[in-house]
């Protein structure tokens, strides 16, 4: 996977938006103005994405490229190296989880507007 491979995927959810509200390098992607991925495009090929803490620590354990959500919240973020050590069919799966945790805790009224995009 590259960073246009994820950049097209998360770009195609509903309600999807981009910016680089931190700096130039770290490009996020967030549903109804909430992040649910954050992207660097420097360095290594890495994305922080939002998950459930359970699975989250579990994900930990079981892939080395899969470490707590750097500068995020260690109990709600996992930053996931992209390196090839997990199918790309994994990862997007995860960047699935982590937008349909932020539908999920969207407030009714936004859930409604978002359903009508």
């Amino acid at each position: 996977m590259n960073v246009e491979e994820i950049r097209e995927y998360c770009i195609t959810k509903k309600g999807v938006t981009e910016s680089f509200p931190f700096d130039e390098t770290t490009l996020v992607f967030k549903v109804m103005n909430k992040m649910f991925a954050l992207l660097s495009l420097d360095g290594e090929l890495r994305i922080n994405l939002k998950c459930d803490p359970e699975h989250a620590i579990d994900l930990r354990e079981r892939f080395s490229c899969v470490l707590p959500g750097y500068h995020m919240s260690k109990q709600h973020w996992n930053t996931v190296m992209v390196d090839g050590s997990v199918a790309s069919k994994m990862i997007l799966g995860w960047i699935d989880d982590s937008y349909d945790l932020i539908v999920a805790s969207l407030p009714k009224k936004l859930k409604e507007e978002l359903a009508n995009l």
